[in-house]
């Protein structure tokens, strides 16, 4: 019964949440839902103490990424930088080959640190277009924009600010550009192939006379004036470079020769340096290049004030989603069927312990409903 309340659980957060039910109170409802099907384990407790111990938890350590990110966004966006490194990637590549230069665009960004739902938003207007001029079919721009937000720069390349890649930081004591090698390669097969597989799509769609389609015009559609003042492109894209390169800087050479011993006392957490090096390297990286795009487009802006005030709150709902999804992943990790599954997926190659970790960590963030959380499970 305790495994079945975990996949009924799991079922119904994802049906629900499809449905449009707010998944704030949603994953506390489903955890319990599990702690109640597999018996012995007190509700109330599990609640306050799992459910909203593990919640608090993602939030004190992580909310400074989401809020960065979110300012970070919302900056490049309202001052024209996100349109401009859109539309140079688009010429540089050509209208010809959309569904890459979509790609790119999104993955400049994103690796760049902006966030990946901002990035959504500010591309799609652009890709769009472009789709509807190559004649590509519209069901085909979500995956591309996934594609390049979602996946390569979100969890692979080294150096990437995502939270995914920052999880790690303190359980292991790396840092953001942990594996180059692997991480590149593994970038690079989800790039190609990502690409590959939807050009083919394309051509065979193409194949059989479908196009564009015919499709109603929505908010979403609307983009700046076509003489709107644009940063130029190098201008627009230093925030992003500086991201990268400040990250780097900070990880290697400033933040591991600081003298960082008070970190040991109970008031800062009983910590090392190396636990939160990589963590304060993408806080202070964030922060210059927020400052930097301010700086650069500021003329631009119709009131700065309130594009940071929207980003601000802009990262209120991602940072609390996820939490809430943390905190479903710590109820079902404390399940005693949760630890069954555990050890039969860690178990399936003794021989071979990263592909053991690799087919966990996919099984593990499967069943508690989170990337986060599945990444937070050790």
């Amino acid at each position: 019964m305790g495994l079945i309340g975990i996949f009924l659980s799991l079922f119904l957060l994802m049906y629900l949440a499809y449905r449009g039910i707010n998944v704030l109170i949603l994953a506390p409802l489903m955890a319990l839902l599990a702690v109640l099907m597999s018996g012995g384990a007190p509700v109330l407790a599990t609640y306050t103490q799992v459910f909203m111990k593990s919640l608090g938890g993602y939030v004190t350590t992580y909310f400074p990424l989401f809020l960065l990110g979110a300012i970070f966004g919302k900056v490049m966006a309202d001052g024209g930088a996100a349109r401009t490194i859109a539309e140079g990637i688009v010429d540089k590549v050509g209208a010809n080959r959309a569904i890459l230069a979509v790609v790119l665009a999104c993955g400049v960004l994103t690796y760049g640190g902006v966030s990946l739902f901002v990035v959504a938003f500010a591309i799609y207007p652009i890709a769009n277009a472009l789709f509807r001029r190559s004649d590509i079919p519209k069901r085909l721009l979500p995956a591309a924009i996934a594609l390049g937000s979602f996946t390569f720069t979100m969890t692979a390349f080294p150096g990437t600010p995502a939270i995914q890649n920052a999880i790690p930081i303190p359980f292991f004591g790396t840092n953001v550009f942990a594996a180059p090698f692997l991480g590149t390669l593994a970038g690079l097969i989800m790039l190609i192939g990502g690409t590959l597989w939807l050009d083919r799509r394309a051509a065979a769609a193409a194949g059989r006379g479908e196009g564009y389609g015919v499709h109603a015009a929505t908010a979403a559609d609307s983009t700046l004036p076509e003489d709107a003042d644009l940063p130029g492109f190098a201008s627009a894209i230093t925030p992003v470079v500086m991201v990268i390169a400040l990250n780097a800087v900070f990880t290697y050479l400033v933040i591991p020769n600081m003298s960082a011993e008070y970190l040991a006392e109970p008031v800062y957490g009983e910590t090392t340096l190396a636990k939160v090096a990589g963590i304060w390297a993408i806080i202070i990286s964030l922060t210059a290049a927020i400052v930097a795009a301010v700086a650069l487009n500021w003329r631009r802006f119709v009131a700065v004030k309130e594009t940071i005030n929207s980003g601000t709150m802009g990262s209120l709902l991602p940072i609390f989603n996820t939490a809430s999804e943390v905190g479903y992943g710590a109820v079902i990790a404390s399940l005693p069927a949760f630890a069954f599954v555990r050890d039969a997926v860690l178990g399936l190659f003794p021989s071979n312990p990263v592909a053991s970790l690799a087919v966990a960590v996919n099984v593990l963030a499967g069943i508690t409903g989170s990337a986060s959380g599945g990444c937070r499970l050790r």
